[in-house]
């Protein structure tokens, strides 16, 4: 079944459909990890984005209960080289297509992803479309450049409802902008009492929960378009100790004054090089996100830079200089990707601990 990829740009790519026959419409963004695909779909962070794998061959073990980071997936598509119609993985239970046709989630495969992936590093991420072969693409182009993409994702993937997952030990209010299951893991894996609330659930109403300490997850979009977050961290900032993780970090960032940009293509990946500035050590970490905190808005905040991308040179992490709470834009809970920063959950531990004792 022959469908195309038709981007803004007037681009179009030919190639071999697979999964749901739904046309989709989406941001085009592209990761250059080699494993956790799986991951990647369920990642609520891509929500509204049409995700262009890298790696040639996608699928080969097939999809299975244990690694998927959100229920439903809010992907719009996924474009790859090859995908691998017969996995092998004694966890295999489903083949990338089936999954792909029960989510209702589009395929395509069978393009020059290479040629795709030259033409986002280049001139940016676009729109796109996975539609049929039969449509006329002068009038899907049209349609691309005059549509605006929504920007209530964060809305989209986060819980509406408080919820709990219960422990013995730190009371953790976990902000769900669109959170990995990955860091509520790390959390229970510590035996933390963790609270999972909205993103837009107020300061007073966090505090209410008696808090040790505050977690702020990852998310999609913009940071600017959740001024309701970037509220509530002003009336929490100071009070109880903050954790935060990519859309967390740029939230933090736009709380206490600083800037954000978008970037031209986005960091996404599982093998990001990071160096913590304090130690000069060097972690490969995983990364998903657009958007970055502009240097030059550091200056005149009370916020210090503690890490920095060693591909470009970005704030990777940040940490307030009166105040219990540090920031990191990358996934220390990884999921996929190296496990290299999980410390920094242990950090968070240990700030809670060391505030505690401030008292």
């Amino acid at each position: 079944m022959k469908r195309q990829l038709i981007l803004e740009d007037g681009t179009t790519f030919i190639g071999n459909g697979f999964g749901s026959e739904t046309e989709m419409i989406g941001e085009v963004v592209f990761n250059t990890g080699m494993t956790g695909y799986q991951e990647i779909l369920s990642d609520p962070s891509y929500c509204g984005q049409i995700v262009t794998l890298t790696y040639p061959l996608i699928g080969n073990y097939g999809i299975n209960r244990d690694d998927f980071e959100s229920i439903t997936p809010a992907v719009r598509g996924l474009i790859v080289k090859e995908a691998a119609d017969f996995p092998s993985n004694w966890r295999s239970e489903y083949t990338l297509d089936e999954y792909l046709k029960m989510k209702k989630i589009p395929g395509l495969a069978g393009i020059d992803t290479r040629k795709l992936t030259r033409i986002i590093r280049q001139y940016g991420t676009l729109k796109g479309a996975i539609c049929s072969i039969e449509v006329d693409a002068e009038s899907v182009i049209q349609s691309l450049k005059s549509k605006t993409l929504p920007t209530n994702q964060v809305w989209e993937v986060s819980t509406k409802n408080p919820y709990p997952s219960p422990g013995r030990g730190k009371r953790i209010v976990l902000v769900d902008f669109g959170m990995k299951h990955g860091i509520l893991r790390e959390l229970n894996q510590r035996d933390c009492d963790v609270i999972v609330v909205p993103y837009n659930t107020t300061a007073e109403e966090i505090l209410q929960l008696s808090p040790d300490g505050i977690m702020l997850s990852n998310g999609p979009g913009d940071p600017k378009d959740v001024p309701e977050a970037i509220e509530m961290l002003k009336g929490i900032l100071g009070k109880v100790p903050l954790f935060g993780i990519c859309l967390g970090h740029q939230l933090f960032a736009l709380a206490c004054r600083a800037n954000t940009v978008k970037m031209k293509f986005g960091h996404r990946g599982s093998n990001h090089p990071v160096r913590d500035l304090a130690t000069g050590k060097i972690a490969i970490t995983s990364q998903n996100h657009g958007y970055t905190v502009e240097e030059e808005s550091i200056v005149n905040t009370r916020l210090k830079v503690t890490h920095i991308a060693l591909n470009d040179g970005t704030i990777e992490g940040l940490k307030h200089l009166d105040y219990p709470a540090f920031t990191v834009q990358y996934h220390p809970e990884a999921s996929p990707g190296p496990e290299d920063a999980n410390n920094l959950f242990e950090q968070f531990m240990h700030l809670i601990e060391t505030a505690k004792q401030e008292v």
